[in-house]
C-alpha cells in the first residue's frame, strides 16, 4: 500500500451568512488576499519608518506615500492577474466568451499577469509622485511574500493547482474528480502538494531572505538589489516547482501529457516556466547592476 496523506477537512469558506434570501461567504482565499495585503503594507511601513536602512537615512517614500501606492498596486494585481490569466493560458476560450472575463469570482488569476500589473502601476505612480521607480519596486517586492504565503494556502485549502501524481510518503489525496482522474494510478491518487511547495519557497523562505537582506545586510541601500533578488527568486522557485505542479488542462493532451507549452525533442517548458525566464533575467540584470553601482 502506497503511503499518501488525507486531505484535510476544511471547508473553502470561513464562514457564511443568509440574508434576504442571498448568501454571504467569506472564503479563505478572498481572507489570505486581504491578510496578505496587509501585512505586506505593514512591513513595508515599516521600512519607510526606519531611516537607517536607506542610503543617507533618507527613506524613498513616506508613511503616507505608501498607502496611496497600495491602492495602485491592487489595482494593478486585479487587473493584471486577470488579464495575464486571460491571455497566457485561455485566450482562445475567453475571445469567444468576452463577458466571461469580468466573471473574477470564478476564479483564474495568473501571478505573471499580476507582477506585469503591479509594475505598470508602480511606473505610473512613480512618474506621477516623481518618486525613484527601481527603490520603489524594492519596496514592493519586500511586501509580497506573506500574500504569496497565505494564497498558496489558501490555493490548498481549496484543493486546487496541485500537482503531479506521486507515490511519495507526503503525496496528498486530493478530493476532486479532476485530481483524482489519474488513468495510470490504480486506486486513490496522490499528488505532489504544490501549493504548499510554493508557499514555502516563495513565501516563507524568500520572504525571509529578503526581510534579512533589508534589514541586516542594508540592501535597501542598493537600488535593485531587493527587487533583483526577488524576481530571480521567485523565478527560480517557480521554475523547480513547476516540475512537479500539474499544468492547465487545455495544455495536456493524448500527445502532450506533461502539458508543455513549449517542446523539440522529447524536452520542453510549461507555460509557468516560460514565464519564469524573463523574471529571472530581469532579476539578475538588477542584482548585477546594484553590485557595480556598490563597487
Amino acid at each position: 500500500m502506497i503511503a499518501m496523506l488525507p486531505f484535510p477537512d476544511i471547508s473553502p469558506e470561513v464562514f457564511s451568512i443568509s440574508l434576504f434570501g442571498t448568501t454571504f461567504a467569506l472564503r479563505w482565499y478572498a481572507l489570505a488576499y486581504i491578510v496578505g495585503i496587509l501585512l505586506g503594507w505593514r512591513l513595508v511601513v515599516r521600512a519607510t519608518r526606519t531611516p537607517r536602512l536607506w542610503k543617507n537615512n533618507t527613506p524613498v517614500m513616506t508613511p503616507s506615500q505608501v498607502e496611496d501606492l497600495l491602492f495602485w498596486v491592487i489595482l494593478g494585481v486585479i487587473l493584471g492577474g486577470r488579464l495575464g490569466y486571460v491571455l497566457f493560458y485561455q485566450p482562445a476560450f475567453y475571445l469567444s466568451n468576452p463577458l466571461r472575463i469580468l466573471q473574477l469570482w470564478e476564479g483564474g488569476m495568473s501571478f505573471h499577469g499580476g507582477a506585469l500589473g503591479v509594475i505598470i502601476a508602480g511606473l505610473l505612480f512613480t512618474r506621477r509622485h516623481k518618486i525613484p521607480t527601481i527603490s520603489t519596486g524594492d519596496l514592493v517586492c519586500l511586501g509580497l511574500a506573506p500574500g504569496l504565503f497565505l494564497g498558496r494556502l489558501a490555493n490548498f485549502i481549496n484543493a486546487e493547482l496541485w500537482g503531479r501524481p506521486t507515490n511519495l510518503p507526503w503525496g496528498v489525496a486530493f478530493p476532486t474528480d479532476a485530481a483524482q482522474y489519474c488513468p495510470d494510478v490504480a486506486g486513490i491518487c496522490a499528488r505532489h502538494p504544490s501549493q504548499l511547495y510554493e508557499a514555502l519557497l516563495e513565501g516563507l523562505i524568500l520572504g525571509g531572505i529578503l526581510v534579512w537582506m533589508a534589514w541586516r545586510r542594508g540592501a535597501l541601500q542598493r537600488e535593485g538589489l531587493i527587487g533583483g533578488t526577488f524576481l530571480a527568486g521567485y523565478g527560480i522557485a517557480r521554475f523547480a516547482v513547476e516540475f512537479v505542479r500539474q499544468p492547465d488542462a487545455q495544455f495536456v493532451s493524448d500527445g502532450n501529457p506533461l502539458g508543455l507549452a513549449w517542446h523539440m525533442g522529447g524536452y520542453g517548458m510549461t507555460m509557468g516556466q516560460i514565464l519564469c525566464l524573463p523574471m529571472i533575467m530581469v532579476g539578475v540584470f538588477l542584482i548585477l547592476r546594484a553590485r557595480r553601482r556598490a563597487a
